[in-house]
């Protein structure tokens, strides 16, 4: 009888620690990770009066505006490889678009495979690694495979009126080029990003009760700006206001680019400027992009809220690197401008205190591996390069970064240039790229009495200690710790 009492009690013991584990699991903090592809801060939350966008306000409201984010080189891949392993580009050795990462540090434990590890169920829907180049989706990530925009792709093409006028579909040809931009008869459900929300929602509500790492890649406002009429309409272009077309004053010839991504579609010069009526174009179609893009995270913050998933879930949305809209006479990104490398950030929790507030504190993408790693209580991998911004959560006043770092190469003249920004200053040392330590040239613009980074001191004598002191903060804590920047 005592023998049967114990194996009673053994196996009661081991269905509580077997019940204990599972409440355990039930009670994780879930984590919608939302990407927003070629999104510079051009929201009402970073002081923008052009883009109309309520529910990135909302999910500000109930979250923290990190006001100086800034991502690690400012192109699609580098941006989101460095941000999903923690690493710099430096220390993978990757700055181009079609390098796959597992070439190159093939042991690396991503951000989503981190938490498949410890028990969540990873998934990706939409652009979450960069995929145009080759497939680059790293299926060691996830725990199923990913969701992207061949996917629905084939879904709305079949939806398709057919061509009209040399227009066909959502992201219209003429005579062989993709329209950089175009104001969409069909409506909201036809375009990509419209079913990658519904395919969000839809997984939300299939995995119950299972913690989540919940990947949510949308592909607007990258080009070509395509987005239905009503989001135009938004934006009349009697209310367009072109920037300052003038390139720094100063500054080196090949800080800027001549924006070769641009010049692939319809209409727009091999070289030169854009004419005035393509510039407003451009930019209302930017604009509409932004406001589809916002009425899709209305969606999935509606969802959240009706499912009562908003209690148990932390939000994160960035973009990943800034846009340069005509400024400085230019487009796209490429550079290491402000303009391009500062990117939104938001971050939104049911536990944070620092709700519908924002910080100043520089920030850089790779810190966001590490921060989400304490906000759900997981060990950080050794790898990490980043550091945890968990006390701004709570504390937004506080100080946390001396200096934020980017980096662009200019391969073809064997350059290396490298972004560091303090709070005041943003110096852009550029390096020979075969012997990193050798000064090609410098550009350094104070914030306090040039925010729009119009004039180049560096070669002003009052400013040589400060670009001095900054080259030597790059040589000591940087170049000789192979991208740890500690």
């Amino acid at each position: 009888m005592k023998t049967i009492y114990l194996i009673v009690l053994a196996l009661f013991s081991l269905l509580s620690c077997i019940d204990s584990k599972q409440r355990e699991e039930n009670s994780r903090q879930n984590i919608l990770f939302i990407a927003v592809d070629d999104l510079r801060p051009e929201l009402s939350i970073y002081g923008s009066s052009r883009a109309i966008t309520p529910n990135f306000e909302r999910l500000a409201s109930k979250g923290l505006v990190f006001k100086r984010a800034y991502c690690q080189q400012a192109v699609c891949a580098p941006s989101r490889n460095s941000l999903l392993t923690g690493l710099r580009p430096d220390a993978m050795g990757i700055y181009d678009l079609g390098t796959f990462f597992r070439t190159k540090v093939p042991d690396v434990v991503t951000l989503p495979q981190h938490f498949k590890n410890n028990g969540y169920h990873s998934e990706a829907i939409g652009k979450i690694y960069h995929i145009w180049h080759g497939n680059q989706d790293d299926s060691a990530s996830w725990s199923v495979p990913s969701w992207d925009y061949r996917t629905y792709r084939d879904q709305y093409r079949k939806l398709s009126s057919g061509d009209t006028s040399g227009i066909e579909g959502p992201e219209p040809v003429v005579k062989g080029k993709v329209l950089p931009w175009h104001s969409s008869a069909y409506p909201d459900y036809h375009h990509l990003d419209y079913g990658v929300t519904s395919r969000a929602i839809e997984r939300m509500n299939e995995l119950g009760d299972e913690p989540f790492f919940l990947a949510v890649g949308y592909y607007k406002p990258h080009l070509p700006f395509v987005a239905p009429q009503k989001y135009w309409d938004l934006y009349p272009k009697d209310s367009i206001r072109l920037p300052d077309k003038t390139p720094p004053d100063g500054s080196p010839d090949f800080a800027l680019t001549s924006f070769g991504e641009l010049r692939r579609y319809y209409g727009i010069p091999k070289e030169g400027p854009l004419t005035d009526e393509q510039s407003i174009q451009m930019i209302r179609g930017y604009l509409a992009c932004i406001s589809f893009i916002d009425a899709q995270l209305g969606r999935l913050l509606d969802e959240l809220e009706s499912s009562g998933l908003a209690a148990s879930t932390t939000i994160v949305l960035w973009g990943d690197h800034g846009w340069k809209l005509g400024e400085y006479g230019s487009w796209c990104k490429h550079s290491n401008y402000e303009l391009d490398t500062k990117a939104p950030l938001i971050i939104s929790g049911p536990d944070m205190l620092a709700k519908g507030r924002s910080t100043n504190a520089l920030t850089e993408f790779i810190d966001i591996y590490p921060s989400l790693c304490d906000i759900t209580g997981l060990p950080k991998p050794a790898h990490l390069q980043g550091e945890s911004f968990i006390s701004l959560l709570d504390n937004p006043d506080l100080d946390f970064k001396e200096i934020a770092l980017s980096q662009y190469p200019r391969e073809k003249l064997n350059l290396m240039g490298y972004s560091i920004r303090t709070d005041r200053f943003h110096l852009i040392s550029w390096r020979d790229n075969s012997d990193r330590f050798l000064i090609k040239a410098n550009e350094l613009y104070d914030h306090r009495i040039d925010p729009g980074e119009k004039r180049n001191q560096a070669g002003d004598l009052s400013y040589k200690e400060t670009v001095e002191a900054l080259n030597k903060r790059l040589d000591d804590d940087f170049l000789t710790t192979n991208g740890s920047l500690k």
